[in-house]
């Protein structure tokens, strides 16, 4: 007896103790997840041994840490220098130099720095650094922001930095994240209702959608206190659990009124339902997971906490399905059929002949209808030609969102502010004569504007003596150099710069570590670059071996890399088209910029996942065709007549979990969903529609050749979809 059999009749025997457990288990789930979200943290997307990172490091350390505040301060009269605004700036520094969760605060009142004044005279900044951990940090910087911002004593006061964005984004992704399952819950339970033409039946997989949702929040609460979690993973973990649990509840219950409508009783349609759609289930969860755990090789936890949550809401989602259905189904037997919309039948066919019209017709012309589907699928895909990669910053939120108001305002009307420098911190003490050396190298470098040390300020070669504040830049055993330029932070010159900085030698007998905004965003692209083929060969070998195992041919798994990857770079070069080039940007309300790095790394393995799920479900029911002793044009016809609405409900069902991202005020998750629930689209119609019946009529019997030695591997390892259905009248190949 295999453990599907064993499922079956534990649902059969055991229904109410398996369904009271579980409505236990989701009050349980329900109760820890929700602390999840004091549990997950902002940021996360630097290389943790990137030198940026270290030098990062050191600077807290020994300097007391980067400017990661900046107070925006307008006076009401209009000069910061007039009597009144001089009160309440040096009043305003005071207070903040008080708080004991900040340091290194310089303010324009203090120092009369005319970088720290606008050009016209009316705006001033105030720069402080947040201290804590990522926790820390964020808690500290929203009770700042709540404390300095607004009117005060004749001063206006804006937040801007990496803290505030840090402070502003996680909270923009909670409010997008509520109003994305508001748009997708009902929009889902009416797509199900009206699929099932039954509303019982369509209840079914929302049931386990939700469990899934409520198993997510439970894991991202037990991770969260178990290691770094970004909070960006409650968006992906969500829309996954429910779109997962959903589409593994679809195929479960889909079976079971098949068989029922052939005439089998409840028992057995619950055995034979259990026995095959088990099976493909539970690879069909292995091959998303294998997918997600290729984002364990990246060292940012926020790539790496995906792994961890996604990895875990897959196993939520398939184990609830193959638990909680079954014994729904014991209980309810043929009432699964209540409900019944009043011009609906009365149970689905479970084939549906548009999908096996279609098959014919591909598998009499397989070049004829692929090529066309194929040339639109590249010229979608030609905009990865010209991809550019970032990392997130303010440009992520809405125009009305207080820090990149002020980072606009600190771009247009500044000359350049620490916030943005270039941050170079040697390992070891220099002497004064080395380091005016570097320094004034450092500032024939095109586009810089100045260079900060403890020996003074250096511009275009030239020195001028130290000031007060540059006594500050000086320790015993190290020295910090700030390297000021009026580039646009993230631009292409910016990052060229970083490179020119480290071309520099450093001052003799020392080493210098460079970092900053523009050196973090260098070395997070060189690190992902790094670790991105080990990474797709991963994904691409593990889902190799898994799709062997269940089809015993080599060729099946290559047939599906080579189609996925098709799909995925079409579905990638759209986003490209949207997101970075600018097109639809009025519409959706963003800000076009060079793609997020990671975000691109985490759609591509997340949609190879679930196509890889759709690839499982069809191939299922070919194979189970095939080993019945249908040849190859046969099997295929049949299994995508069998399959294809299946696969087409799932697929519409997913994508609106995804599609409801597309609301979203923060552009990296509306780029998230937007282009995961394409690639669904995509995948689930034009590559299992046409591009594999097209290949699989090609490839003829060879489709399902193995080398000898890996077939009797095959029979020793390899499972099978589970009982085979009648063979079908041979056709020629």
């Amino acid at each position: 007896m295999t453990v599907f059999d064993r499922i079956a009749e534990l649902a059969l025997r055991r229904a109410r103790l398996v369904l009271t457990l579980s409505v236990v288990a989701v009050v349980a789930m329900g109760a820890i997840g929700f602390g999840a979200f004091g549990k997950l943290l902002g940021g996360g997307f630097e290389d943790p041994n990137a030198p940026s990172t270290q030098a990062q490091e050191l600077i807290d350390e020994k300097f007391g840490g980067e400017s990661n505040l900046v107070l925006l301060v307008r006076p009401d009269d209009g000069a910061v220098g007039s009597p009144a605004a001089e009160r309440s700036g040096r009043a305003l520094t005071a207070q903040l130099k008080g708080e004991p969760t900040v340091s290194n605060v310089i303010s324009y009142w203090d120092s009369g720095a005319a970088a720290l004044t606008s050009r016209d005279g009316d705006e001033a900044l105030v720069l402080a650094h947040v201290k804590g951990d990522d926790t820390e940090q964020g808690d500290n910087a929203e009770a700042l922001i709540d404390e300095y911002t607004g009117d005060k004593n004749g001063l206006t006061v804006q937040a801007g930095g990496t803290a505030a964005v840090s402070d502003e984004v996680p909270a923009q992704v909670a409010k997008d994240l509520a109003l994305a399952e508001t748009i997708a819950v009902p929009l889902i339970l009416v797509l199900l209702v009206l699929a099932f033409g039954s509303i019982i039946a369509a209840l079914l997989p929302l049931v386990i959608g939700l469990i899934a949702i409520a198993g997510t929040f439970a894991q991202l609460y037990v991770l969260g206190s178990l290691t770094s979690v970004s909070v960006f993973s409650i968006n992906l973990t969500t829309a996954l659990g429910l779109g997962l649990g959903i589409d593994y509840a679809l195929l479960l219950v889909s079976r079971f009124r098949e068989h029922l409508a052939e005439g089998a009783d409840v028992p057995d349609a619950l055995r034979r339902t259990v026995r095959t759609a088990g099976r493909t289930i539970t690879f069909s969860a292995a091959t998303v997971a294998a997918a997600l755990a290729a984002l364990l090789i990246f060292p940012q936890f926020f790539l790496r906490s995906f792994a961890y949550a996604g990895i875990g809401v897959v196993a939520i989602a398939a184990i609830s399905a193959l638990l909680v259905i079954p014994a729904l189904l014991a209980v309810l037997g043929h009432r699964v059929n209540r409900g019944r919309l009043p011009w609906a039948k009365t149970v689905q066919s479970a084939e549906a002949p548009l999908w096996g019209r279609l098959a014919r017709t591909v598998m009499r012309r397989p070049a004829l209808t692929a090529l066309p589907v194929l040339a639109v699928l590249l010229l979608a895909a030609s905009p990865l030609l010209g991809v550019a990669f970032g990392t997130p910053d303010e440009r992520v939120l809405p125009e009305s969102a207080q820090s990149r108001q002020v980072a606009t305002a600190v771009q247009n009307n500044f000359t350049g502010s620490d916030e943005s420098a270039v941050q170079i911190v040697t390992t070891g003490p220099v002497a004064p004569a080395a380091l005016g050396s570097y320094a004034t190298e450092l500032s024939r470098l095109d586009d810089t504007v100045r260079v900060e040390t403890s020996t003074g300020t250096y511009s275009e070669g030239q020195s001028s003596p130290p000031g007060p504040a540059n006594a500050a830049l000086a320790r015993p055993d190290a020295q910090r150099i700030t390297l000021i330029t009026d580039l646009t932070p993230k631009s292409g010159a910016a990052q060229d710069l970083v490179e020119d900085v480290r071309a520099v030698d450093p001052p003799a007998g020392t080493e210098t570590l460079v970092g900053g905004t523009d050196a973090r965003l260098v070395d997070s692209k060189d690190s992902i670059a790094d670790r991105l083929p080990a990474a797709i060969g991963l994904v691409a070998g593990t889902t190799f071996v898994i799709l062997f195992l269940f089809t015993g041919s080599v060729v099946q798994p290559l047939r599906a890399l080579v189609l996925n990857a098709v799909s995925l770079t079409a579905a990638i070069g759209v986003m490209v088209w949207i997101f970075q080039d600018g097109h639809l940007s009025s519409l959706l309300g963003f800000t076009p910029q060079p793609m997020d790095t990671s975000m691109t790394v985490l759609m591509f393995c997340i949609a190879f996942g679930l196509s890889m799920d759709y690839e499982v479900f069809l191939t299922s029911r070919i194979k189970e065709l095939h080993d019945a002793g249908a040849d190859t044009r046969t099997a295929v016809t049949e299994g995508l007549s069998h399959t294809g609405r299946i696969v087409t409900m799932a697929a519409g069902l997913l994508a609106v979990s995804f599609f409801a991202f597309g609301t979203a005020n923060v552009s990296f998750i509306q780029m998230f969903g937007l282009g995961s629930g394409l690639a669904i689209l995509i995948d689930a119609v034009a590559v299992r529609g046409v591009l594999v019946p097209a290949a699989m009529r090609l490839l003829g019997r060879t489709a399902w050749y193995a080398p000898e030695p890996l077939r009797r591997l095959h029979r020793r390892l390899g499972v099978s979809e589970g009982e085979p259905a009648p063979a079908r009248t041979p056709a020629k190949v």
